[in-house]
């Protein structure tokens, strides 16, 4: 069958059916000796892959005399699992590691990001994100609009019902860093001050005064779930991983809890984040002097 993506309801349908295993006091060997599966099949269903069918998980609990509510419930996860989510309205040409990511984003309560050299996605403003996509030498010329709406739809999640608190920790040199040019780093530094003083969002940069920190290793980001436990994600180039053992999970935790002690305090970030931008302002004066002396009929030397 392939390989599948996993997402976060998949996860949660593939922590119930090791619990309702464990509760019976069963094996994957049995389970697959019992229905006449594959072990692959069996481990595909514990281990939380998309695309698992409904009637394997039916004949599943049932191996397991399971009855009731809990049956009802994994059934109801199982159907979930396999629906469609909102990135699908943006194509299949996503890549599948990117689906993957926008579903754990999206149903997280809890989410800590540390950047080491990009704007989160979920805070890009549209032309920053052009920037970004257009160079990206991977990333084909007919798809940047694409992933462009994709990743500014993301920014959806800051108004979702059921709230997530967000703690997002920026490297200095992510501000300075002139993706697009002055313009477009002005309009997304002011952009970043904007959603600094929304509720639930804390905004702090990590100074370059500071030298050595917690997160030299690079970019990650941490979710927290209501019904599955954490992950974190890494991303690079040409592969992504969901780290979800409790000690990588935990090593992740002590580097959040190392940069909220050694981060500018939300403030002083603000106040940065503003002191660049300026900064940045008065470079697109000074870009925009010689053509308007140029329509004046002046030449500088």
């Amino acid at each position: 069958m392939g390989e599948r993506e996993t997402t976060v309801r998949s996860r949660e349908l593939g922590e119930g059916l090791r619990g309702v295993l464990e509760r019976a006091g069963l094996t994957g060997v049995d389970i697959a000796h019992r229905l006449g599966w594959s072990q692959s099949d069996v481990s595909r269903m514990l281990n939380g892959k998309r695309g698992v069918r409904e009637t394997d998980v039916a004949a599943f609990l049932g191996a397991c005399s399971v009855r009731g509510r809990e049956y009802d419930r994994l059934l109801a996860l199982c159907r979930e699992a396999n629906r469609p989510g909102w990135w699908q309205q943006y194509g299949s040409r996503l890549p599948k590691q990117l689906r993957t990511y926008i579903d754990h984003e999206d149903k997280a309560v809890t989410i800590g990001d540390y950047a080491a050299t990009l704007v989160p996605g979920s805070l890009q403003t549209g032309d920053y994100a052009r920037a970004v996509m257009g160079g990206i030498v991977n990333v084909p010329a007919d798809e940047v609009e694409e992933r462009v709406a994709a990743r500014l739809a993301r920014s959806a999640i800051f108004s979702r019902p059921v709230p997530v608190v967000f703690a997002f920790y920026l490297h200095e040199f992510v501000l300075r860093l002139p993706i697009g040019g002055a313009a477009v780093m002005s309009d997304q530094l002011h952009h970043l001050l904007r959603m600094s003083v929304r509720p639930r969002i804390s905004l702090r940069v990590v100074p370059a005064s500071l030298g050595v920190h917690a997160a030299l290793a690079g970019s990650f980001t941490y979710m927290e779930f209501a019904a599955i436990k954490p992950v974190v994600y890494l991303e690079s180039e040409t592969s992504t991983l969901f780290l979800e053992e409790q000690a990588e999970v935990a090593a992740y935790q002590r580097i959040l809890s190392a940069l909220a002690e050694t981060a500018l305090d939300e403030e002083q970030s603000r106040e940065l984040i503003g002191k660049v931008a300026v900064e940045l302002s008065g470079d697109r004066e000074d870009q925009d002097e010689p053509a308007r002396a140029g329509q004046n009929g002046v030449a500088h030397e």
